[in-house]
């Protein structure tokens, strides 16, 4: 009989924390998306896109989303007969095609602005706890991006402009260099649209940089 003793190591036991919330995240997916007259899928291409002045391919929506290549060109199909996507030939590359999010697109995204149970939940926590897991989040997310699980995201520490731990004030020990201004951990981002992907040697040294921080 399992008891509190040997009810399964920690780390079993917080993906089974982040299993319970990711269930409540993909039902509220759903009734976002149905709302819309969309599916969860659809939504997220549409997340996605969004900020990406020049598109991505078909493989790499796949790839960011963790579908198939056959899911991910239904769903752009069907956000293409809504309008709500579109296509183009890459510049560089005109035989390459790109999706790209229509203003009809962008429309959704902003009206869909009600905060879920996720989101209510993250911030019933305390500053510093909520500071915490977000750092906490970066380094997993990280391990993912390290070891092929998912494509390098636009986060901080993958980016060449980001200088980490170069302040001496603790309220604000980063830079970055696009805006050039200091800022602080809970500033950090997972998800930004200003975000150039640094080299491989120059992101090793940054999450040394940021780790010893």
């Amino acid at each position: 009989m399992e008891t509190t003793r040997n009810a399964g190591s920690v780390n079993h036991r917080i993906r089974e924390g982040l299993s319970r919330i990711a269930t409540v995240m993909r039902n509220e997916d759903w009734n976002r998306a149905k709302a819309f007259g969309l599916n969860p899928t659809q939504l997220s291409i549409l997340e996605l896109l969004q900020g990406r002045q020049d598109g991505l391919t078909v493989k790499e929506i796949a790839a960011n989303l963790g579908v198939s290549q056959p899911t991910a060109t239904d769903s752009i199909a069907a956000l293409e007969r809504k309008e709500l996507v579109t296509k183009t030939s890459d510049a560089a590359d005109r035989r390459t095609v790109k999706v790209v999010i229509a203003q009809k697109g962008v429309a959704i995204l902003e009206e869909d602005s009600t905060p879920g149970a996720a989101q209510n939940t993250v911030g019933a926590l305390a500053d510093q706890e909520q500071e915490e897991l977000l750092v906490n989040l970066v380094k997993m997310i990280r391990h993912l991006q390290e070891n092929d699980a998912i494509p390098i995201q636009r986060m901080c520490v993958s980016c060449r402009y980001f200088a980490p731990n170069v302040h001496s004030d603790a309220a604000t020990p980063h830079h970055c260099h696009f805006v050039d201004a200091a800022f602080g951990q809970r500033e950090l981002r997972i998800d930004c649209r200003e975000h150039e992907i640094a080299d491989p040697a120059f992101r090793a040294a940054t999450w040394t940089a940021f780790e010893k921080g």
